[in-house]
């Protein structure tokens, strides 16, 4: 565990909704939709402004390696946090489904960072994992605000409530494990990594849960999310980034899936939520290519690269490509296939490896 971010750093607020969707519903939705997406932005820009020290400097002794402590919190409708606790570790289900997948959306992302990775929750040190669901009113965001997760239950015309993708969930969260390990700025490269390293681990979250190979999965982050009104599949494609939605309120999928195609933008933090298709697709063709079960030998490889100390916070693509083909070597030798599937992702999304 590592503790060299800024205050600033740490206090960074990651919402899984990218700002240019946001932005195009509070232009081009009905009236509701607007008035939606702007208390949105509004909640979003009080979770900025809020940075709250870290509630936990000290992890309660109660905590066994391997044993999960959560506790989800309601915040009825209000934006005060955390809210009412509604279920506890070991409570039975409470009936009310965005209380109970936030529930097992945390036991399901501790499980895959413990049983494959031997990491004890976010923090590798038993960190209790909290969430508020039922935030605000109509609020069309998940959030990781380095303390918690916070759900909003959407406005149920263009988006369900936030808890219904178990891999929104593992992003979220893994936000927090990006934090302690690297601290990776969000901004530019290093902000696109920080996104798809929170794309990968929530889509490997989701394909621990149902038992699925690379072959077998969808690849999409966040499918459930959009209601029948949207036309589009999911928040983004990991198999193809940029086709995942095109619709006439959301508009189109902007993330490119090769290095000629690169946004720069100031919009985004620099594209951080765009330029995430680049390194996506990458990891979706290392695990495809080695076949089954993709957190086993592609996640090791990520995994490992996340908490190498060679990742500094300004980590870019190139350098990051340049680690997980170390990592490949490393885990599994010169000339495997591990190492071979790594080197030619990279060379297929336009970065090449010497």
């Amino acid at each position: 565990m590592r503790h060299h971010h800024t205050q600033c750093q740490r206090h960074s607020i990651f919402c899984i909704l990218p700002p240019h969707l946001i932005r195009s519903i509070s232009e081009r939705g009905s009236p509701l939709q607007r008035a939606a997406a702007l208390r949105t932005l509004a909640s979003d820009g009080t979770f900025r402004a809020m940075r709250a020290g870290p509630r936990y400097a000290v992890v309660p002794t109660a905590g066994v390696a391997g044993e999960k402590q959560r506790t989800i919190y309601s915040a009825g409708g209000q934006e005060t946090l955390p809210g009412t606790v509604v279920r506890t570790e070991g409570s039975a289900p409470s009936g009310d489904p965005a209380v109970d997948e936030a529930y097992d959306g945390l036991g399901w992302t501790y499980d895959m960072y413990w049983e494959e990775y031997e990491r004890n929750s976010i923090d590798d040190e038993g960190m209790p994992l909290d969430a508020t669901v039922h935030y605000g009113q109509d609020y069309n965001n998940a959030l990781w605000n380095g303390q918690q997760m916070v759900f909003g239950d959407g406005d149920g015309e263009l988006f369900n409530r936030f808890t219904i993708a178990l891999d929104i969930i593992g992003h979220e969260l893994t936000h927090g494990v990006t934090q302690d390990e690297s601290g990776l700025v969000y901004f530019k490269q290093p902000g696109a990594l920080n996104e798809s390293l929170s794309d990968v681990f929530g889509v490997l979250v989701k394909q621990f849960s149902l038992k699925q190979t690379a072959d077998q999965a969808d690849w999409l982050i966040g499918k459930g999310l959009f209601t029948d009104q949207v036309n589009g599949e999911a928040l983004r494609s990991m198999k193809a980034p940029g086709t995942a939605y095109d619709d006439p309120v959301l508009g189109k999928d902007p993330q490119p899936d090769h290095m000629d195609d690169y946004v720069y933008t100031w919009q985004d933090n620099g594209g951080v939520h765009i330029n995430s298709g680049i390194p996506n697709r990458a990891f979706y063709l290392v695990a495809t290519s080695l076949g089954g079960h993709a957190w086993e030998r592609a996640g090791r490889i990520w995994y490992e690269t996340a908490r190498d100390p060679g990742m500094r916070n300004n980590t870019g693509f190139h350098r990051f490509a340049r680690l997980t083909l170390n990592h490949a070597q490393h885990l599994y030798g010169s000339e495997s296939d591990e190492q071979r599937a790594v080197r030619d992702a990279w060379t297929n999304v336009g970065i090449q490896l010497k």
